[in-house]
């Protein structure tokens, strides 16, 4: 049995106002392309297959159009929800396109509940454990543990199991939607800490025979049976060394017997560069960036006359601008972009509280902060 392995499209999203539909439609052709031409016989698509819980009909349209097409290869689809989907829209029907090959799984009410497909070597069982919210999670199942660990740590006790109820021999992929400990994030991928620990071991996973991970937007392979496939195209230009494309894998008697890499094409490449701007204007070695969408950073002692219009005159795609004097007495400061990295959305709000007091939040205040986000996310998982 084949198995292509994808995630994170991210359906209606921009890249710094660039519109992405077009591009995320030429994904979609490449990837209907790459089921006939390597013969795929299950689709895996390991969640945030839409940007947002609602998202623009346009969106919709296409992922309508994307689940007929992989239907009409005569592949088989296995689909689960991500932190950026609304569980409830994606349940919606799901026992209806099942008859079609098209099995979506974004409910916690099936977890532990495979799709079972044949190939000569008997049953593959294919259980999608969608995004767990963790105290939508932990309520439901009535767990007392906290966060991401303890209730994907349930889910695959369900998992294990319905496994060890099946045939001798039968094979086994999970789909699940998780940050394992020891990935690495890029910056474009919604903070899902709130509600307590967010990273989870990769031993939470042991006991089946592969593991098809998504919410990490670059391409890893963290065993030899436990892969991220990546998001299809760049979401933040802190992609700009990531490789897009999807994970073909093999299944044998036994297990997987291989996994390789098969590259997307990409509708633009995307950078980040930094210097002055008359180097940059003038300078031939910056010739090869001009078809590329930039993250441009000057560095003159002195912010110059309107630079992002003359700067687009030899860089169309320039699309952000900022501004990183090379000489000046506070070189030590970090750049906001700096201070507010790997900090959690709750972190900013606290942050902001206490610079508009000038004094840090108490832990009253800190305690509804957290527990406002950790609403707001709630709501709109079950939207």
């Amino acid at each position: 049995m084949r198995l292509l392995h994808t995630s994170d499209w991210h359906l209606g999203r921009s890249f710094h106002r660039e519109n992405l539909l077009g591009a995320q439609a030429a994904f979609v052709d490449h990837l209907i392309e790459t089921i006939r031409s390597e013969r795929i016989d299950v689709v895996l698509v390991a969640g945030d297959l839409y940007d947002r819980a609602l998202p623009p009909v346009e969106a919709v349209r296409l992922f309508d159009d994307a689940l007929g097409r992989i239907r009409d290869t005569g592949a088989r689809a296995v689909l689960i929800s991500g932190n950026h989907d609304s569980m409830v829209r994606l349940g919606y029907a799901t026992d209806l396109i099942d008859a079609a090959g098209i099995h979506l799984r974004s409910s916690l009410d099936r977890v532990g509940t495979p799709v079972v497909i044949e190939d000569d070597h008997g049953p593959v069982a294919f259980y999608g454990i969608p995004y767990l919210e963790p105290e939508i999670a932990r309520h439901y199942w009535g767990l007392t543990g906290r966060g991401h660990p303890a209730v994907l740590g349930h889910a695959m006790d369900l998992v294990r199991a319905d496994l060890a109820r099946r045939p001798a021999g039968t094979r086994s992929v999970v789909l699940a939607h998780a940050f394992v400990s020891g990935a690495e994030p890029s910056d474009s991928e919604r903070d899902i800490s709130v509600g307590g620990a967010s990273h989870v071991p990769l031993s939470v996973f042991d006991g089946v025979g592969h593991v098809a991970l998504g919410h990490l937007h670059g391409r890893q392979a963290m065993s030899p049976t436990a892969h991220y496939s990546g998001s299809p195209l760049a979401y933040s230009f802190s992609e700009e060394h990531h490789v897009k494309g999807y994970w073909i894998l093999d299944l044998g008697a036994s297990g997987p017997v291989s996994a390789e890499f098969a590259e997307a094409p990409v509708p633009r490449p995307i950078a980040r560069i930094r210097g002055r701007i008359d180097d940059l204007l003038g300078g031939a070695a910056w010739e090869r960036y001009t078809g590329h969408w930039l993250q441009i950073t000057l560095t003159d002692p002195l912010r110059p006359q309107l630079p992002m219009d003359r700067l687009r005159e030899r860089f169309p795609h320039a699309l952000t601008l900022d501004f990183d004097p090379d000489h000046r007495p506070d070189d030590h400061r970090p750049t906001w972009s700096q201070r507010v990295a790997g900090r959690s959305e709750p972190d900013l709000a606290l942050d902001f509280v206490g610079w508009a007091r000038g004094a840090p939040a108490t832990d009253a205040e800190r305690g509804l902060v957290r527990s406002a986000f950790e609403d707001v996310r709630t709501r709109e998982a079950t939207r």
